[in-house]
């Protein structure tokens, strides 16, 4: 599963604002735990594969996870070695900004200490702070 989207408006997207708080997703709504962002930053879309593949494992045994964050933001760079100039680079890879307040994955179907060690392991894997809210 590829956390890109199939198709876009325009194929390159300005930086835009990375920081501010959450307008909306900052509420446990599907599951019973979440994994809320204490600070503002991105998430790739092979950070996102590699933390689904994480929790798919870990849930093998029973329960059930949400992702409810999607990169949608194409990110491009330049080659190594390039001049300024000629125009903006190619698309590299993709992007889910995330802001202070957002819940990014929710489980269901866990014992509480099972969702908190699950959520550590993948708290490893974020380039920002979070923190475990409970519904």
């Amino acid at each position: 599963m590829a956390f890109m989207p199939s198709r876009l408006k325009y194929r390159k997207a300005q930086r835009g604002r990375r920081k501010g708080l959450s307008v909306s997703g900052s509420k446990v709504s599907f599951g019973e735990y979440g994994l809320k962002a204490l600070d503002c930053g991105v998430i790739t879309n092979q950070q996102l594969e590699m933390i689904r593949i994480i929790m798919a494992r870990a849930l093998r045994k029973g329960g059930k996870f949400w992702i409810r964050i999607f990169s949608d933001k194409p990110m491009t760079k330049k080659p190594a070695e390039t001049r300024m100039g000629k125009g903006k680079g190619d698309v590299d890879h993709w992007e889910a900004v995330i802001r202070r307040g957002r819940v990014i994955f929710e489980i269901a179907g866990v014992p509480y200490e099972y969702a908190q060690s699950i959520f550590r392991n993948i708290t490893y894997k974020l380039p920002f702070k979070t923190r475990f809210v409970v519904r």
